[in-house]
């Protein structure tokens, strides 16, 4: 009887987050297509740059635009519809997320309007090769870092009471990977941008030092 009851549970769970991680990977599909459309003829660095550019404000102004919307008008819990229910189901994990948490909306605010725009700004700046692109994406990178430093590090400071990591799925995908991600590829963006900028800087150097 406790197998059956443990099966059904575990069933549940995943059945209840299969609509949200599906909207999730379309949205992340359609942007990885559009940055390496947008790539064609570039390096593999700067298309895979652009593919996460993509994905990343399609995030922030499809996902994260409508939670901001949706939090000003009312709360989550209130709201129905597709992006509503992905972030009753993030709740799960999160619960902040579900009624109106003044830091969580700030910092989102700041992500949609900041973020989402900078990313686009970089997307432009890889294609035309313009001599801003480092410039904006060490900026870009920053801004996320920070945004996940917000979202997390006065839930750690006042002891996780929001946080639900009982259970695998909320603690290593929705919390870490989701998160992670968000962390990984921006610090690994601002290595990119360090690695270019001294190769950049040698070169002119060298320039300079052949000119006497």
């Amino acid at each position: 009887m406790k197998t059956a009851s443990l099966m059904d549970a575990r069933w549940e769970l995943v059945r209840a987050s299969v609509a949200p991680l599906l909207l999730s990977s379309t949205l992340l599909a359609a942007g990885c297509m559009l940055g390496l459309r947008l790539g064609r003829g570039r390096g593999p660095v700067d298309r895979a740059v652009l593919a996460w550019l993509c994905s990343d404000a399609l995030v922030h102004f499809v996902l994260e635009g409508v939670f901001v919307c949706l939090s000003l008008m009312g709360t989550v819990a209130d709201s129905e519809g597709l992006i509503a229910s992905l972030w009753k189901e993030y709740s799960k994990a999160d619960v902040r997320w579900l009624y109106f948490d003044p830091t969580i909306v700030s910092v989102e605010i700041l992500t949609v309007v900041l973020d989402g725009f900078l990313a686009l700004i970089l997307t432009y700046a890889i294609v035309k090769e313009k001599h801003f692109r480092h410039f904006i994406q060490i900026t870009l990178c920053v801004c996320e870092l920070y945004g996940c430093w917000m979202t997390f590090c006065p839930e750690w400071l006042t002891g996780n009471p929001n946080l639900n990591t009982s259970n695998w799925l909320y603690l290593w995908v929705y919390l870490v990977f989701f998160n992670g991600v968000w962390v990984l590829i921006p610090g690994l963006l601002l290595w990119h941008s360090w690695v270019e900028l001294k190769k950049m800087h040698h070169q002119g150097t060298d320039l300079e030092k052949k000119r006497w």
